[in-house]
């Protein structure tokens, strides 16, 4: 029971703890079960890719499932790979340079919108990178406009709050039980119903030739026979697809503009690159590769804060993983948050080095020893559209402001979902 209260208390610090006290494999007591940790690369590899068909989600999404229903994020078998299917097309590489634009659009409103509040107090820019994300996400998948639906970030909060409380409760206490955070939660998914019902009632009965997420989970979900299931399956599939598609792209700005501010040295190079690859334009898609040295300022922040910081997994049979046995029915952990402080893998693991990505230095370095997105056939989806965006804002942002911490504030992680800012991130806004 222990185990379990430090799970509730500090996600972080349990599985910090266990790697530099177990090392690279251990077993963790919480509750009534036993964690199978494993933090190197060949056995991530192993878990994630070489053996994925012996493992299904795990605990922590098995337990979000009564908070997030059935998509994407917390399915599996049949069910996973049909949806899989369904949103796969819209995340193609060839696609990319059709979103290129409406990410770069989102952005220059960012940037009007911040040169509006320069040396006023400081601006929360968690909640305006929340709303970035959430922007680009209507624009690139959905072919709608979520700027008319009130209070979205709070609900997404809601259902990650009510997700955590099922993995550290181990989906014990009845959903009917009137804690205040479970009755927040049944607000917030009438409130995302809502949301739902009303983006498929503007869409109306022009799906069959779209090829937007939103149609095309339309068009799938409308297999079902039972209308009440019909719903239930979009309001699932579209309500993990708003919270994963935005949270983990947010979540990656805000810890990247919070290492820039630590290191003026990166500032400066950040807005060189970025003058002399855009000038005083918009980025278009193939300015992306003219961007390097942003591009390793991203990889650095998501190594240090990976999006996706815990991959649990249940073994469906026995496996071996490394030589350690793994029984039938076992929870298995892969941590790239540990994985990416891993001493024996990194340099001086806990300092902020967007040079380790030159190609140079990661000549030689095990695949697996860098998983931001998770690896495997069920690697995020969205990491290159993530990517894409997380730079091209980056670039923007560094060209034209000094982001600026109070003096004294901490940034607190917050292992959600993914792994967040706790209590936003507020920055003054100066221009250069």
């Amino acid at each position: 029971m222990r185990m379990l209260a430090v799970m509730s208390r500090d996600r972080l610090a349990m599985m910090t703890d266990a790697a530099a006290r177990y090392g690279d494999a251990s077993r963790l007591p919480v509750a009534h079960k036993t964690l199978y940790f494993f933090n190197r690369p060949d056995y991530a590899k192993h878990v994630l890719t070489d053996n994925a068909a012996n493992y299904t989600k795990g605990i922590g999404l098995v337990h979000a499932r009564r908070a997030l229903g059935d998509g994407l994020l917390t399915s599996d078998g049949d069910l996973w790979r049909k949806q899989r299917k369904v949103v796969q097309p819209s995340f193609q590489a060839k696609r990319l340079s059709r979103h290129a634009d409406a990410v770069v659009q989102e952005g220059r409103r960012l940037v009007e919108r911040l040169h509006g509040h320069r040396g006023d107090a400081p601006v929360d820019m968690v909640a305006e990178l929340t709303g970035l994300t959430l922007g680009v996400l209507g624009r690139t998948l959905l072919d709608s406009d979520l700027s008319g639906f009130d209070s979205l970030g709070e609900s997404f909060g809601a259902v990650q709050d009510q997700a955590m409380f099922e993995l550290a409760t181990l989906s014990a206490v009845p959903m009917w039980v009137p804690l205040a955070h479970q009755r927040r939660f049944r607000r917030a998914r009438r409130h995302l119903q809502q949301v739902v019902d009303e983006l498929v009632r503007r869409r109306g009965a022009d799906v069959v030739d779209r090829d937007d997420v939103l149609s095309r989970l339309i068009v799938s979900a409308r297999q079902e026979k039972d209308p009440a299931a019909e719903r239930t399956r979009l309001r699932d599939e579209l309500v993990t697809l708003l919270l994963a598609g935005h949270e983990t792209t947010a979540s990656t700005l805000g810890w990247t503009l919070s290492l820039i501010d630590g290191h003026p040295d990166v500032a400066a190079r950040l807005r060189e690159e970025a003058i002399g690859a855009l000038g005083g334009e918009l980025p278009v898609y193939e300015d992306l590769h003219r961007l390097p040295y942003t591009t390793m300022v991203v990889e650095e922040a998501m190594r240090l804060f990976p999006p996706v910081w815990l991959l649990p997994r249940r073994a469906t049979a026995g496996d071996e993983v490394g030589g350690y046995l793994v029984p039938a029915g076992a929870d298995v952990l892969i941590c790239p948050y540990t994985m990416h402080r891993h001493p024996g893998l990194w340099d001086n693991p806990d300092s902020f080095d967007p040079e380790r990505f030159t190609p140079e230095r990661q000549r030689g370095r095990a695949r697996y020893a860098y998983i931001p997105f998770g690896a495997g056939p069920r690697v995020c989806v969205g990491s290159n559209l993530g990517m894409m965006e997380a730079v091209f804002i980056v670039a923007m942002l560094a060209r034209e402001f000094r982001l600026s911490l109070p003096v004294g504030h901490r940034v607190t992680p917050e292992p959600m979902l993914s792994l967040r800012i706790r209590g936003g991130l507020p920055m003054s806004v100066r221009a250069w």
